[in-house]
């Protein structure tokens, strides 16, 4: 489904592109840019006279390249911070951590997720993600992510529909409290910025408010008859005794 998304995305841009293009040429034809007037009264050529299609193919063109060189550099200068925390996680899975801080949890975990059963290895690796989306690591939160969903899985009695717990994981680490963005202050840092750490307190206060919100909204939304599986009668007659 992403991969349509962002396919469709692109094929959006570039039609966008293409037909800017198509209607500035049409324009120019009808009436030719006019020429700028210096301060003087007379009137000299336009610093950036291209216009129409093929200019707009040009300029989709760098864009793309321009966008790849980008792309490069912010993963090269990212590799410290990522490889910093990705380590910090591993190692506090191996000490046992992640396991202590399932259990610190549990009571929270337990009200979130009443369907997974206690010392399941899905409360772990939902730990373990929640914990990456806290300090603001979406890219290690990603796998982290697809972990817990498959430990959800395997309690799933119909997997091809999703379960109320599934669901509730979705909405929590789309909106994640997050405590500590460091992807985004690793981002402003290499930008240049002059303090990457300002937006640290809207963070907090946005994502509090969004992870509320989606709680709420699961929750609500899991006890309407709408979205809640209903059981087929056993065709041999029989039933719980």
């Amino acid at each position: 489904m992403l991969n349509k998304i962002w396919f469709w995305l692109v094929v959006i841009g570039i039609a966008y592109g293409l037909s800017k293009g198509i209607y500035e040429e049409a324009a120019d034809h009808v009436q030719p840019p006019a020429a700028a007037v210096a301060n003087d009264g007379k009137a000299e050529v336009d610093a950036n006279p291209k216009r129409g299609l093929i200019a707009s193919g040009e300029r989709i063109t760098k864009a793309v390249i321009d966008s790849a060189e980008v792309a490069v550099e912010l993963c090269l200068g990212l590799i410290g911070i990522m490889a910093l925390w990705l380590g910090l996680l591993r190692v506090a899975s191996d000490a046992g951590l992640v396991e202590s801080m399932a259990r610190l949890l549990r009571p929270v975990i337990r009200w979130l997720f009443p369907d997974v059963p206690d010392g399941h290895p899905a409360q772990g690796a939902i730990v373990m993600n929640l914990s990456a989306n806290m300090l603001g690591l979406e890219n290690a939160a990603t796998p982290l992510g697809l972990n817990a969903m498959q430990e959800l899985q395997k309690l799933n009695p119909h997997p091809d529909t999703a379960t109320n717990a599934m669901a509730m994981f979705l909405a929590i680490n789309t909106s994640n409290v997050t405590l500590i963005p460091f992807t985004t202050i690793g981002y402003r840092a290499l930008a240049g910025s002059e303090d990457p750490t300002q937006p640290l307190l809207g963070t907090l206060v946005v994502t509090s408010v969004a992870t509320a919100v989606a709680v709420v909204v699961a929750r609500s939304l899991s006890k309407l008859p709408r979205y809640q599986i209903v059981t087929s009668p056993d065709p041999s007659g029989g039933g719980a005794g």
